[in-house]
């Protein structure tokens, strides 16, 4: 189809045409032309052109009656912006077409939807000329139509998303980011629909979209039209994919998240409503399912990959999933715009915590204290005062005006891409989405904190805490004679801590993993069904997503240990076996009916002597299988293992030897295994023990408690409990000097060097060849290490 004066097909446009059909039109023309020899999809249509609408708006006489009407308001009086907004927008839709671009776009609509093709419905969307560009969002501010049928229908939609220019929103937001309102076109894209109503749809980020960490692509997911994704009317499931590992062929799926997807957008078959689209419940057996099969997970993230490297910068797309034909298609790319532009970090640190009133996917990674304002329609914006909490079920563009005056946001349903998530980042502001019932739990006018400084989840706690906040230095830091790694527990902090200098992750805890991403006894998993019915519910609820509980527990596992590797790939992560004592493996579901009672149990069945026991050998076999997963699957061998609290030398070659025989042999493609140096023994025998390892990484906690025989936790005693005590500095320096005179690996990831940066300095002038911190103190001994040296 040859282009027209006023409407262009989109395989005729190019990113240098962003003047004439805005951002998103241009990026569409882009990849139909540029990308599908690459094998991405884009559905074909058209645009109208910024000189169609300017001369739309002439023929009407319309120019200066807008400007000077727009002029003369006061965008932060939420009631003249409403009022003066509905009158521009009637203006718009009450004038006629020039009769050349009304004839237009009847002949390119025939052209992708001809009538001899009954029931070809398509989008009509809107692309603002000043649109996309990469120092703004104007997401969602105009409108969208879905499910377009007939060559009426199609006009009457292009006015209404040209009228959608003087949304109260997209006035605001222009006016707050110094945009001229008569330098900026409407152009509209008409597009075939892809039928992801019978499919699934969402939005993917070439980058992590709170971190900003490069090297994943973040995929969302939910069932039906995309627009509930966007709109946050659902929680998605996610994904995340490692790019390295997705180049270099192995299975890079580091991370799923199964959401609730508790409604579906869908084509409404009762068109004669005026309605084109419904939304409905989803099934229960389908809320329980990923909504995304991870080879379609893995087609999207090739594509974002793809148009990302085209782009040259962090891309933000949706993508459809057509339930008919099957395939994935690409319906949108646009320039991720928070993330990627920021220079200055700063980590927020709550000192005190209180009750927790509320939860859910936390944006932001910041802290906001204030009133809570409950708001449950957008008529009652008038409410919500600078620095309140804004709690409501959800927001949509017609929220923008009063959402700058938030110090937080709270919404019962969301996902991190929706509307809520992606105007609280470019605020800077915390947000809480997807919390299920916050409007119930936070009473209006309480005063709160929301906490996004936590991982994953957010939290929402009962009065006003006090924050910390330190700004993160950025450039490089001076050179210091010993390396500096980390001590990463959480998975869901570990895209986050990478920003910091390091070399690689000391200490991983799979405790954390089995306690927060896992929550249940691995004897639990292995007896199921053969258990009683509330811990056969209880697993059952928690193993939705994955074909059997087992597959869930080592799927999970599988996951914090590589979402943690590949945050500081290609750098070393020494992963820690769990180190459960019986007394914390009681605390998960299902523990109390498999554990002993044991007077001591820091002294009692825990670390080597646990995973050599017959009654736990299926349970260590589960950890084992998740560890050869991650480094052999999917490619992440800068994964080490580390054994903890090994007694005797008869465990160290009984363990070693099981973990061989369950696929994990020492030097197999590049494995180390490093033995934790936290029982006097092990300093003792220093030289023996490094004949079943390759190293060792000292715990000074538990060393310092066996050697100076005292209990940390008893505060009888605690004050005697000193890392530095001349005992401790003897076996911590046989130890070194075993290691050095055999070289081998010898670090240390105990809380001693992160609690005193002078400890940190005797480390490093005894030969100490990492030392791995908590990471709120990294940069602080960094530095001192370095005046000292």
């Amino acid at each position: 189809m040859q282009r027209g004066r006023y409407v262009i097909p989109f395989s005729e446009l190019r990113m240098t045409d962003v003047g004439s059909v805005g951002g998103k039109n241009a990026s569409l023309g882009e990849m139909l032309s540029q990308l599908t020899e690459e094998g991405i999809r884009v559905p074909d249509g058209f645009a109208t052109t910024a000189e169609a609408f300017r001369e739309f708006l002439r023929g009407a006489g319309l120019v200066e009656r807008i400007n000077a009407r727009l002029e003369a308001l006061d965008v932060d009086d939420v009631r003249a912006l409403a009022a003066t907004g509905a009158e521009v927008r009637r203006w718009v839709e009450e004038a006629p077409f020039p009769a050349l671009l009304e004839e237009e776009i009847r002949s390119f609509h025939q052209w992708i939807a001809p009538e001899s093709s009954r029931g070809i419905s398509v989008a009509v969307r809107s692309s603002a000329t000043a649109e996309d560009l990469p120092d703004a969002s104007f997401a969602g501010q105009q409108e969208t139509y879905l499910n377009v049928v007939g060559t009426d229908a199609v006009l009457a939609r292009v006015k209404q998303v040209f009228a959608s220019l003087y949304n109260d929103r997209a006035i605001a937001y222009r006016v707050h980011k110094g945009f001229v309102h008569a330098d900026v076109a409407l152009s509209a894209g008409v597009q075939r629909m892809v039928r992801s109503d019978l499919g699934s749809a969402g939005v993917m980020f070439t980058m992590d979209t709170e971190s900003g960490f490069r090297d994943v692509v973040f995929v969302t997911s939910s069932y039906g039209l995309g627009e509930t994704v966007v709109q946050g009317a659902v929680n998605p499931d996610e994904f995340y994919v490692h790019k390295p590992m997705l180049a270099a062929g192995k299975f890079p799926l580091i991370r799923r998240s199964l959401g609730s997807k508790l409604v579906k957008m869908e084509f409404d078959p009762e068109t004669a409503n005026g309605r084109t689209v419904r939304t409905v419940e989803v099934p229960l057996a389908e809320r329980h399912r990923f909504s995304l099969a991870d080879e379609d997970v893995l087609e999207l993230a090739r594509y974002a990959v793809r148009i990302e490297r085209h782009y040259g910068r962090p891309m933000d797309i949706e993508w459809g999933k057509d339930g008919i034909d099957g395939k994935l298609y690409i319906l949108q790319a646009r320039p991720e715009t928070v993330k990627s532009q920021a220079h200055v970090q700063q980590r927020f640190k709550l000192k005190n915590k209180s009750r927790v009133l509320a939860s859910g996917r936390a944006i932001g990674q910041k802290v906001g204290i204030g009133k809570v304002a409950v708001i449950h329609s957008v008529a009652q914006m008038e409410h919500v005062r600078p620095g309140d909490v804004l709690v409501t079920d959800m927001t949509d563009p017609n929220w923008e005006p009063v959402m700058k005056r938030a110090a937080a946001i709270v919404t019962n349903r969301g996902g991190r891409t929706c509307h809520a998530a992606i105007i609280a980042r470019e605020l800077g502001i915390p947000a809480v989405v997807g919390c299920g019932d916050a409007t119930d739990r936070l009473a209006d006018g309480s005063t709160v904190t929301v906490s996004c400084a936590e991982g994953d989840t957010g939290y929402i706690y009962e009065g006003a805490l006090q924050t910390e906040v330190e700004t993160v230095a950025q450039g490089r830091l001076p050179e210091v004679p010993v390396k500096i790694m980390m001590n990463v527990g959480n998975p869901q902090l570990a895209f986050e801590f990478q920003s910091l200098p390091n070399s690689g992750v000391g200490l991983a805890r799979l405790e954390f993993i089995i306690n927060n991403n896992i929550g249940v006894h691995p004897k639990a998993v292995l007896d199921y069904p053969r258990v009683d019915a509330e811990l056969k519910h209880a697993v059952e609820s928690l193993a939705h997503g994955y074909a059997s509980p087992r597959q869930f527990f080592e799927s999970r596992l599988a996951e914090g240990i590589a979402t943690i590797a590949a945050a500081f790939w290609p750098k070393p992560v020494i992963v820690r076996l769990s180190d459960f004592k019986s007394n914390e493996y009681k605390k998960l579901i299902g523990g109390t009916r498999y554990e002993p009672d044991e007077e001591n149990p820091m002294l009692g069945f825990r670390g080597a002597a646990r995973y050599i026991a017959e009654s736990f050998a299926e349970c260590f076999e589960m950890e084992c299988a998740a560890l050869k997963f991650v480094r052999n699957d999917m490619g992440l061998t800068n994964v080490e293992i580390m054994v903890p609290f090994v007694r005797t030398l008869k465990e160290a070659s009984r363990v070693t030897e099981l973990l061989a025989a369950n696929g994990l042999q020492r030097g197999d493609n590049g494995l180390r295994l490093i033995m934790m140096c936290e029982v006097p023994s092990n300093a003792v025998l220093a030289d023996r023990f490094l004949d079943y390892f390759d190293g060792f990484s000292i715990g000074s906690n538990d060393l310092t408690q066996l050697t100076l025989g005292l209990d940390r936790d008893s505060g009888l005693v605690a004050e005697g409990f000193d890392e530095r005590d001349p005992a401790v500095k003897a076996l911590l320096e046989q130890a070194i000097k075993a290691c050095r005179a055999r070289g081998k690996y010898v670090g240390i990831c105990g809380q001693g060097p992160s609690d005193h940066a002078d400890f940190a300095q005797w480390l490093m002038e005894h030969g100490i060849e990492s030392i791995s911190l908590n990471p709120d103190t990294v940069i602080e001994t960094w530095r001192r290490l370095a005046a000292a040296s």
